[in-house]
C-alpha cells in the first residue's frame, strides 16, 4: 500500500510539473474573428505542443476599454487599427500595430432574395429592418454606414436600421429581428451558416464602397515576457494563419 501511495505521489508531482510548464496565453479577440478562431488556435497548438490559447471575444471598443482597465490579456486582435494604435500610444501595447487580415462586408438574408440590385435593394418596401453593427464601437458597422452613404441610399434607409453591439450580434439580428443585414463576410464561413449560398442568401459588398477594414494586432504589456504570446503573434502573421484567414473570407494585407 505504501509503495502504491508513493508511486501515485510521484505521478502527481510529474503531472503538476507538466502543467506548470504548459505555456498559456489569453487573447482578446474581435468578435468577427470568432469564426476563424477555432481553426487558428487548433493549428497553432498542433505546431506548439504544450501551448494553451484562451480566447475572449467582444467588440473592439469594449475589449479596448477592458484592457485600459487592467483586464489580464496578453494579446489583442482588433477589428481595425484605431484601437491598437491608441493602446500603443498609451504604452499599454508593447509592439507597434500590424495588420493581420483585412475584413470584408457581405449583404446577408436568411431567406432567398434577388441581389441583382446590390445595396439598392435595401430601399425596397419589403425590406423593413436592416441589421448593422454599431458604427461607434464596431469597425464593420462604421464600414457598413460608409458603404450605404457612398451608395447614396443612407438617408432613404436610415429609419430601417437596427443597430447591434457587435458584428456577431448583427448576424443574430439578421437571422431574427431584421430582414437583412450588413455583416462580416467571415461569419458566413461558420458551420451554422454553411447552408446559405452566395447569390441566393448573400453577396459580397463592393470593397470600393468603404475604407479597407485593416485589422490590427498588438502584444500587450502582460504578454511581453510570455514566450507563447510571442509565438502566437508570429504565427498569426505567418503563412499558415494567412491560409486560414483567406478560407474564412478575409483578404491578406
Amino acid at each position: 500500500m505504501i509503495r502504491i501511495v508513493k508511486r501515485c505521489l510521484i505521478l502527481l508531482l510529474f503531472a503538476t510539473a507538466a502543467m506548470a510548464q504548459a505555456a498559456t496565453l489569453t487573447v482578446a479577440m474581435a468578435a468577427n474573428v470568432s469564426y476563424a478562431a477555432k481553426a487558428l488556435v487548433k493549428a497553432f497548438e498542433a505546431s506548439h505542443p504544450g501551448s494553451c490559447v484562451r480566447v475572449i471575444l467582444g467588440s473592439s471598443g469594449k475589449l479596448t476599454a477592458q484592457i485600459r482597465n487592467g483586464a489580464p490579456y496578453d494579446l489583442f486582435l482588433s477589428a481595425d487599427m484605431g484601437y491598437p494604435e491608441a493602446l500603443y500610444r498609451e504604452k499599454i501595447a508593447v509592439t507597434k500595430p500590424r495588420v493581420y487580415a483585412r475584413g470584408t462586408l457581405a449583404l446577408f438574408s436568411p431567406r432567398p432574395r434577388d441581389f441583382s440590385r446590390g445595396l439598392a435593394m435595401l430601399t425596397s418596401p419589403d425590406i423593413r429592418r436592416i441589421a448593422v453593427a454599431n458604427p461607434h464601437t464596431a469597425p464593420y458597422g462604421k464600414a457598413a454606414v460608409e458603404a450605404l452613404r457612398k451608395s447614396g441610399i443612407f438617408e432613404r434607409v436610415q429609419s430601417k436600421i437596427v443597430y447591434a453591439e457587435s458584428i456577431s450580434q448583427t448576424v443574430a439580428y439578421a437571422m431574427t429581428a431584421a430582414d437583412i443585414g450588413l455583416i462580416a463576410k467571415s461569419s458566413l464561413f461558420s458551420e451554422k451558416m454553411g447552408r446559405f449560398k452566395e447569390g441566393r442568401n448573400w453577396i459580397t459588398v463592393d470593397p470600393a464602397l468603404y475604407t479597407p477594414i485593416d485589422q490590427g494586432i498588438v502584444i500587450l504589456k502582460r504578454g511581453a515576457e510570455n514566450g507563447a504570446c510571442r509565438a502566437f503573434y508570429d504565427f498569426l502573421l505567418g503563412p499558415k494563419a494567412g491560409e486560414i484567414f483567406k478560407a474564412y473570407g478575409y483578404l491578406l494585407p
